[in-house]
C-alpha cells in the first residue's frame, strides 16, 4: 500500500459518510493554525494597549476572550466541513436538541447570552468589585456561561452570568467617581451635637484610606428612642477591605467619644407594672361601700 492509498484509505465509511487520515490531519492543521492565529493576535492586543494605556484591564480581556471564542466558533465550524459533516446536519440536529430539551436548556441559554452581554457592553470587567446578592467580591474571570467571582475570604464561586444580567447587581468599579460608604453611631440626647460631628470627621480625616476628596461628612440622621442617630460619610478607594477600613474608623471614634465624655447610651425600654391584687382589693372595697 503507498503512502496515498494509506492516507485516503477510509477508517470510517458509514452511509456514504467517508473519514481517512487526509481529513483527520487537515483539521488537526486548523486547529493548530486557529491557535497559532489566536496567540499573534493576542501580542497585537497586548502591544496595542501597552501604547493606549487608558483601556482599563477589565475592558481588555473582554476584547480578547470576544475574539477568542469567535475563532473557536469558525474553528469549530471549519473542523466539521473538513472532516465532512454537513451543516445542514448539524443545524437539523441542534434544532431537534433544543425543541427536545424544551425548558431545561433556557437557563443555559440565558447564561450564554448574557455571558455574550457582559463581554462587549462591559457593565460588569474582570478586577471589578460588585455585591451579588449581599455578597462582595472581586470578578477574577467571566466565561460564556458563568464568572468566577473571589469573595472577601478568598473563595472563588461561580455565578451564573444572568445573574449578573438581569439582577440587580452593585458595581463598586464601574464609576470613575469612589464608592461612597458611612458608619452609623447614636449618642446620648446629653450630648453636644456640634462636637459629635467635629469628633466624627476628626476620625474620617485621621484615617489614611478615607479620601480626602471629596470629602467625609455627617449627617444627623433621626431622633432615636434612646439615642440621637448619626451617620458618617466617607469615600475610599480600598473596595474589598472596607469592612476592615470601618473597624479602624470604629475603634477611633469610641476612643475620641470616651476622651470628650461623650455617651453612647445603651438601648432603654420603661416597664410598667401593675399590682392585679391591690387592684381587686379596691374594687371590692368600692363594691362593699
Amino acid at each position: 500500500m503507498t503512502w496515498k492509498e494509506l492516507l485516503e484509505y477510509d477508517l470510517i465509511n458509514i452511509g456514504g459518510y467517508h473519514l481517512n487520515l487526509v481529513k483527520i490531519g487537515s483539521a488537526v492543521i486548523i486547529v493548530f493554525a486557529v491557535q497559532l492565529v489566536i496567540w499573534l493576535i493576542n501580542r497585537l492586543l497586548r502591544a496595542y494597549f501597552r501604547r493606549h494605556d487608558k483601556v482599563d484591564l477589565g475592558r481588555q480581556y473582554a476584547v480578547r476572550q470576544f475574539i477568542k471564542y469567535i475563532l473557536y466558533f469558525v474553528t469549530a465550524l471549519l473542523v466539521l466541513e473538513t472532516v465532512g459533516i454537513k451543516m445542514s446536519v448539524i443545524w437539523a440536529g441542534a434544532a431537534a436538541l433544543l425543541v427536545g430539551a424544551g425548558l431545561g436548556l433556557q437557563q443555559a441559554v440565558s447564561d450564554l447570552f448574557s455571558g455574550i452581554l457582559l463581554l462587549t457592553e462591559g457593565t460588569v470587567e474582570v478586577g471589578d468589585v460588585v455585591v451579588v446578592d449581599g455578597l462582595v467580591g472581586k470578578v477574577v474571570k467571566i466565561g460564556l456561561r458563568t464568572s468566577k467571582v473571589e469573595t472577601r475570604d478568598r473563595v472563588v464561586i461561580l455565578i451564573p452570568n444572568s445573574k449578573l444580567v438581569m439582577n440587580n447587581v452593585t458595581n463598586w468599579s464601574h464609576s470613575d467617581v469612589p464608592a461612597r460608604f458611612d458608619i452609623k453611631v447614636g449618642v446620648a440626647y446629653s450630648s453636644d451635637t456640634r462636637l459629635v460631628e467635629r469628633l466624627l470627621l476628626q476620625a474620617a480625616t485621621e484615617n489614611q484610606k478615607v479620601l480626602k476628596k471629596p470629602e467625609p461628612s455627617v449627617q444627623f440622621v433621626d431622633f432615636g428612642q434612646s439615642s440621637l442617630d448619626f451617620r458618617l460619610l466617607f469615600y475610599s478607594q480600598e473596595l474589598m477591605p472596607i469592612e476592615f477600613v470601618k473597624s479602624d474608623l470604629r475603634f477611633r471614634i469610641i476612643d475620641l467619644f470616651r476622651e470628650h465624655k461623650v455617651e453612647i447610651p445603651f438601648p432603654q425600654h420603661d416597664l410598667w407594672l401593675r399590682n392585679y391584687n391591690n387592684s381587686a382589693e379596691n374594687a371590692e372595697e368600692k363594691a362593699e361601700g
